[in-house]
């Protein structure tokens, strides 16, 4: 008979493993096993002696590539050469390359050494990635592959996340090629499936108060809470937060030391503490207890933090009951400081305060601390949040939202 995919299908399996062959002369054959496995054959005569070899299994090697791998094999016979042979020596090379699962856990290793995103990526890796492709060897991932696992996401409603996972899949693949993984990036010239807005997110003095005084109803764990207060309070970024140890305060001095390891910019940073932060310490080390970290995990093992992602869960989470539009953790942060500049703290200050990267020539020279200036401007962004939070008269700009 003449193959097509219907009258494959329809072979069933007899008790003993048998080969029908196509008609015409095409030396095309499927093997069927008695548990119904299907895979397709080549019959041919090398060196006067009949040999066979398996080109794939149906129907993860289409009809249509199987004529292909056909073609290939009988083009090398009529040079002289064993296909048979040089298939299995391609197949072994082919099984000693790394699979996908292999190539993560490299690339996660790698990255957990001096970058703090690979526990976000890891998360990445495991949820959408690895399910799939975790057998499959990487070089054999195509751009399709990328783009079918990436609709695959958008279509459950979350175009965002397929962002991150193409840039932690291009970031992987990228990794593969410095490695002599791979030759080739299969992420190449694929555009963000989803479409995301400029973080330009700023709190109005209201929503602040409505954060303040409303996240103690919410639904998340007391360490969670003082967290997300102590960002607004201190405006570092979420993982130092999240990650911070007691051993980086001094409260005696007043100021928190996160050392360069800790920070986005590998730059060591000095954060002055608020008589609003002191007094959010003292209830965050009741909470924590005898952990060396500020926020440790809720669950039984107390040796770890908690992590960044859990704040913006926790607030994605709890916006009906803080009565508040959208926002994430990095918005108090940028609304804190939008409020400092706003109640005329200099900007070159509040960008100390953020511990910016600077840039060009000052980067290089300005080795001056700033420490006095971010004391009085920390100072004074504790003496607005108070007015916010109680509502007191003063000097408080309304932030108009963008």
């Amino acid at each position: 008979m003449a193959f097509t995919d219907s009258k494959i299908k329809n072979l069933k399996p007899q008790s003993k493993r048998r080969i029908a062959w196509e008609d015409g002369g095409t030396c095309l054959g499927l093997r069927i096993t008695p548990t119904g496995k299907k895979s397709f054959v080549y019959m041919y005569r090398y060196d006067s002696r009949p040999r066979m070899m398996t080109l794939g299994r149906y129907p993860v090697l289409t009809l249509a590539d199987a004529r292909v791998d056909l073609a290939k094999a009988k083009a090398l016979l009529a040079k002289g050469q064993d296909p048979g042979t040089l298939f299995l020596q391609v197949k072994a090379d082919h099984q000693g390359t790394p699979t996908v699962s292999h190539l993560a856990a490299e690339f996660i290793q790698k990255r957990s050494q001096n970058k703090k995103a690979w526990q976000e990526e890891q998360r990445i890796l495991q949820k959408d990635v690895l399910p799939k492709w975790k057998h499959r060897k990487a070089q054999d991932i195509k751009r399709r592959d990328v783009i079918v696992l990436l609709d695959r996401i958008v279509e459950r409603g979350s175009p965002i996340m397929a962002n991150r996972t193409l840039g932690v899949l291009n970031r992987m693949f990228n990794f593969g090629i410095r490695r002599a993984i791979l030759e080739g990036n299969p992420c190449s010239i694929i555009e963000r499936p989803g479409e995301e807005s400029p973080r330009d997110r700023v709190l109005s003095s209201e929503e602040i108060k409505n954060f303040w005084i409303n996240i103690d109803k919410c639904r998340m764990s007391n360490g969670t809470k003082l967290a997300l207060k102590f960002l607004l309070v201190c405006l570092q970024r979420k993982s130092e937060v999240a990650q911070a140890e007691w051993v980086d305060f001094d409260i005696n001095s007043g100021w928190w030391n996160i050392p360069k390891e800790k920070t986005k910019n590998k730059l060591s940073h000095r954060v002055y503490l608020s008589n609003t932060a002191i007094e959010l310490l003292k209830k965050i080390k009741e909470l924590s207890g005898d952990s060396i970290y500020l926020f440790p995990s809720p669950r039984p093992d107390r040796n770890k933090p908690i992590t960044p992602r859990s704040l913006s869960q926790a607030l994605l989470k709890n916006l009906n009951t803080l009565k508040i539009e959208q926002f994430a953790p990095h918005d108090l942060r940028r609304s804190g400081s939008s409020h400092m500049t706003g109640n005329g703290i200099p900007r070159e200050t509040v960008q100390k305060i953020l511990n910016h990267v600077e840039r060009g020539v000052t980067k290089v020279y300005d080795r001056y601390s700033y420490d006095q200036e971010k004391k009085n401007a920390m100072t004074k962004w504790g003496r607005i949040l108070n007015r916010i939070i109680t509502g007191e008269t003063g000097k408080v700009i309304q932030m108009r939202q963008k």
